[in-house]
């Protein structure tokens, strides 16, 4: 699907369908909403007072043009009470509409809901209609005859952000339905690579998935195979990848433009949990939705679009992406619990739990990104369960050792409708995962507190860096249609990552 933003008298533009916004409220319609309310005679007013349309947050309503207009019809999208509208309604709106069009019932459409309650359309508005209308269009993979069935692909081929007069859009607003565009598209993939099977997705797939990316974009891409790991003692990846007949990789995503910025936070370096496959090892987990466990790799998927998206708007930072991709399998060569495992900080880990894996792993990546000299280190994964229970599927958990980062951090995630919840840090976390025979345990005691302790065991390996820890456990699947969202992966991570790197420059 292709975004453009243009402007023009929405009267006279040829459209399949013209999307307004409705409010419950019979007064206090957004402007251009009681415009073309007038071009069509009052019909959209006695709509709402006959209760055919509501305004309730996501309902549609068609309206034929009758030639008053040149669109053929109007689509009124309700948005909910005219007070507290903001970007995340917008984006709601806009995502239930696209939704509704793009099943068969338009191949092209000029939305007006990028004006919200204003005159003039608003950036962080129209990025939201962008971003919207883009994930709502997303279609899970299928294979076989299921890729070849009409519902396999959308109807729509182009959305229209109508700025209404004969002036020439902003630069600006340009700007934002473009970055609202590649955002989205990078979430996008990241939805794919989250949904794809683990057997058309195993480690060295998604490699070659990440090298393709680079391949599109100024990216360098490098990977690292299993020789290169046990040369580096990289005992966390390896030995968590040890029972699969898949072999591990290590890839690391590069962006360095030649207008970087220099100083505190100019070199972001990002990790992102990489289990393609997660049986749980020898600690096997239940068979219930077992299947789900393709997309605890939702953190790598993350890292790898956001950096698309990075390169393709070229931010003047310095950002690093670091994946560790295993499959964790059960065998004979598995991992066994009371193993001890020496990571490549050095630090020795005693195995309590092998369905505690991605600490391990990322353990290994945390401490090699912070080899690469960055100001800050972000992780995100898909990492314990007790965060989901902690959470629910608001949010994501949101760890860090420094008060700013995390503010930051949660920042973005409340400007890009993903957000972020900080929980503590205490001591006794630590002490949790101390062990008799080696350095650390990867697992806590009894007492619960298994999202927080499994964030103390990783920051003993991000050292003296600004570190914060994503748990996206409960946030990167959704389980119902969520309006821009259906169920499937949720490319958690993308939009909130970008607002975060954007909030430096």
């Amino acid at each position: 699907m292709q975004i453009e933003i243009v402007s023009g008298d929405p009267a006279q533009i040829d459209t399949e369908a013209l999307v307004v916004g409705v409010v419950e409220e019979s007064e206090g319609q957004p402007p251009w909403t009681v415009t073309v309310n007038r071009l069509l005679g009052g019909e959209v007013a006695a709509r709402l007072k006959a209760g055919d349309a509501r305004g309730k947050l996501g309902e549609v309503t068609v309206i034929a043009s009758r030639g008053a207009l040149r669109a053929k019809r109007v689509i009124a999208v309700g948005l909910g009470k005219a007070a507290g509208l903001d970007a995340e309604r917008i984006r709601r709106a806009t995502g239930r509409v696209v939704r509704w069009l793009d099943d068969g019932r338009a191949r092209e459409a000029t939305l007006l809901l990028h004006l919200g309650a204003a005159r003039r359309g608003d950036p962080d508005l129209v990025r939201a209609v962008a971003e919207a209308a883009l994930l709502a269009s997303h279609r899970t993979p299928s294979f076989g005859e299921k890729a070849a069935a009409p519902s396999a692909q959308g109807s729509l081929a182009t959305v229209r952000l109508l700025e209404p007069g004969s002036r020439a859009v902003p630069p600006e607003l340009r700007r934002a339905a473009a970055t609202g565009q590649a955002v989205a598209e990078s979430a996008n993939l990241a939805r794919r690579l989250a949904e794809l099977p683990g057997n058309q997705l195993p480690p060295r797939k998604l490699a070659e998935e990440a090298v393709r990316v680079g391949a599109g974009t100024k990216l360098k891409v490098a990977v690292f195979d299993e020789k290169w790991l046990r040369e580096r003692k990289m005992g966390g990846i390896l030995g968590v990848a040890q029972g699969s007949a898949e072999p591990p990789r290590l890839i690391v995503i590069e962006h360095r433009p030649r207008a970087a910025r220099r100083g505190t936070g100019a070199h972001v370096a990002l990790v992102g949990k990489g289990v393609t496959f997660d049986t749980g090892g020898i600690s096997l987990k239940p068979r219930e939705d077992m299947d789900r466990m393709k997309y605890d790799m939702s953190g790598a998927a993350a890292v790898v679009g956001t950096m698309r998206a990075v390169s393709l708007l070229d931010l003047p930072l310095r950002v690093t992406g670091v994946i560790p991709t295993v499959e964790n399998m059960p065998s004979g060569t598995a991992i066994k619990p009371g193993d001890v495992l020496m990571s490549y900080a050095g630090k020795s880990i005693e195995v309590g739990n092998t369905d505690a894996e991605g600490r391990l792993i990322l353990a290994d990546a945390i401490s090699f990104a912070g080899e690469l000299d960055p100001d800050v280190i972000v992780d995100i994964a898909t990492l314990t369960g007790a965060c989901r229970i902690a959470l629910g599927t608001a949010a994501c958990g949101l760890v860090g050792n420094d008060a700013a980062l995390v503010d930051a951090l949660r920042a973005a995630g409340e400007k890009s409708g993903e957000r972020a919840w900080p929980l503590p840090l205490f001591e006794e976390y630590t002490e949790d995962i101390q062990s008799e025979v080696a350095d650390l345990k990867n697992m806590g005691g009894r007492a619960g507190g298994g999202a927080l302790t499994a964030a103390a065991f990783l920051k003993a390996f991000a050292g003296d860096h600004r570190w914060a820890h994503l748990d996206i456990a409960g946030t990167a699947w959704v389980e119902k249609d969520r309006d821009y969202l259906k169920i499937g992966a949720a490319g958690f991570g993308v939009r909130l990552l970008m607002r975060y790197l954007e909030s430096l420059i």
